[in-house]
């Protein structure tokens, strides 16, 4: 009878992985279970080696994440951004919600403490691009980062509340087109007008409105409030 490859008895050469197995089989975990449950001990399961094999191609779990962020990214052809300033910060916004949105989890891994600074090579075009930007707009240093600060979380915010709205509503067996605000029961209009005239005097509208994608917009918006008040700040 043949000798299985599993047996216990076996000799030889340890199995063998490389970095792109080492990270495909990474992105199945994230897609499958989330990024939280990636562990290395999880990850060598995966793939059938033991967790030391693992480590020559990671130092840590921490920079697991930060080659999985970089892979992903890479793969984002760097857009061709406005010589204007200022278009140049919001299409950037644009660009990296976009590129982020098909793997909202990048987005949840690069807010944590820390982790945006470890990015490196073509990962880190959308961070170059709003931080010039704004520099070019007349900022200062400082500013510039307070610019690029509030520019992610809006970027960030807005990807993370549609993708856990369309998980929750796929679990739900709702459709994942639905509107981000909305809520089954009670339904926004159903407030009283006496209480709370504001949300009474919106609420048919609520589900319609929240429905659309108004993000480049509403960065629009927020980019020019950043850059008025760094302007009247040095001003004074």
């Amino acid at each position: 009878m043949p000798r299985s490859n599993a047996s216990p008895g076996r000799t030889g050469r340890p199995p063998r992985t490389s970095r792109s197995d080492v990270l495909a089989a990474a992105r199945l975990i994230i897609e499958r279970d989330g990024w939280e449950k990636l562990t290395v001990r999880r990850l060598a399961g995966e793939i059938g080696v033991s967790p030391m094999t693992i480590y020559h191609h990671i130092e840590d779990r921490g920079d697991l994440l930060v080659q999985l962020v970089n892979d992903q990214l890479a793969r984002t052809p760097t857009p061709e951004f406005p010589e204007d300033p200022r278009d140049r910060i919001v299409a950037a916004g644009v660009a990296g919600r976009d590129a982020l949105a098909a793997q909202p989890w990048i987005a949840e891994v690069v807010t944590t403490d820390g982790f945006l600074s470890r990015l490196g090579g073509t990962s880190i075009w959308m961070v170059e691009a709003i931080v010039s930007g704004a520099l070019a707009s007349g900022c200062t240093a400082e500013q510039a980062i307070l610019v690029f600060r509030n520019t992610w979380y809006f970027t960030v915010g807005e990807i993370l509340v549609r993708a856990n709205t369309r998980t929750r509503r796929a679990d739900a067996g709702a459709t994942a087109s639905a509107a981000i605000f909305s809520h089954p029961d009670p339904s926004v209009s159903d407030h009283d007008a006496a209480e709370l005239p504001g949300l009474a005097a919106v609420g048919k509208h609520w589900v319609e409105v929240s429905a659309r994608d108004t993000f480049a917009e509403g960065l629009a918006a927020l980019v020019d409030g950043l850059l008025s008040q760094a302007a009247r700040q040095r001003e004074q």
